[in-house]
């Protein structure tokens, strides 16, 4: 029995070990890149320090003389990726809802296109999507950024995945007993009922749309609809000239959104988990 005790503590403080190493992987990368925006750019040229420096407001001002509108690029970034993430997360989960629920010829069919779907880089579609966004005249609109997320398969997927292990059968017939339609359905019942599914898939598309550096950079040409990442890429024009300290306080400025984002949600990841990992 001493020995059992003795090999379960181990394995706890191992564990605890292991976690606090994987913790600090995480964080450093984040601390530096903080601390580097209030470097200047010859003393990040010296070397990695992990105590903040005194230029930041030089690097502000150094951002604003470039021509780089913080405040336009951040707004712009904030109402592309609310955008996608609303029309990611509802008609993600309609469709989900659609093939949980109903029992229709092609369904399995339909479902294993899905996955295909998510195996095929959007990288290897490029050249067509850009072509049919032309022919549509979106090019250089964000529309062409939002509206292909309602056929977004990955987060169909997830969805099907996570309404399959929390979905009631018995409390639907009951609503369709009472006179609910079936969209009713599924904005009073499994809407409320799919809370931290939703959440889930909302932190993986903001952070999927407020990335979104290739497709925007891509079908985006006028400068004032320019993303917050888009805009900070620009700062490096000349090689020869390029300011880091600026680039970095640029590049910390694009991870405070995904960091207020995953703060106030994170617990539904949790909670979601749990649901999906208990079959009612």
């Amino acid at each position: 029995m001493t020995s059992y005790k003795l090999s379960t503590y181990v394995l706890r403080v191992f564990s605890y070990l292991l976690l606090f190493f994987l913790l600090i992987l995480i964080i450093v990368p984040i601390w530096i890149l903080i601390v580097n925006s209030t470097r200047s750019t010859t003393e990040i040229q010296q070397g990695i320090s992990l105590l903040p420096s005194s230029h930041l407001i030089e690097n502000y001002r150094l951002l604003l003389s470039k021509g780089l509108n913080l405040p336009r690029g951040f707004g712009n970034s904030i109402f592309l990726a609310v955008a996608s993430t609303v029309v990611t997360v509802y008609f993600s989960l309609l469709t989900a809802y659609g093939l949980v629920v109903y029992d229709f010829p092609g369904r399995k069919l339909f479902s294993n296109f899905v996955i295909v779907l998510v195996m095929i880089p959007m990288q290897l579609s490029i050249v067509g999507f850009y072509r049919f966004m032309s022919m549509m005249g979106l090019t250089d609109n964000y529309a062409a950024l939002i509206l292909p997320l309602v056929a977004n398969a990955g987060a169909v997927f997830f969805g099907k995945q996570y309404l399959e292990s929390m979905l009631i059968q018995d409390l639907i017939d009951a609503a369709r007993i009472d006179g609910a339609s079936e969209l009713g359905i599924f904005h009073m019942i499994i809407m409320p009922l799919a809370v931290p599914g939703a959440a889930t898939m909302g932190i993986f598309a903001f952070v999927a749309s407020w990335n979104n550096f290739f497709n925007a950079f891509i079908i985006i040409t006028s400068i004032e609809k320019y993303t917050l990442p888009m805009l900070v890429q620009t700062l490096r024009g000349d090689v020869y000239r390029t300011e880091y300290g600026a680039i970095y306080l640029g590049l910390a400025a694009t991870i405070v959104p995904i960091i207020i984002i995953y703060a106030i949600f994170s617990r539904y990841i949790v909670s979601g988990i749990a649901m999906g990992a208990v079959k009612e």
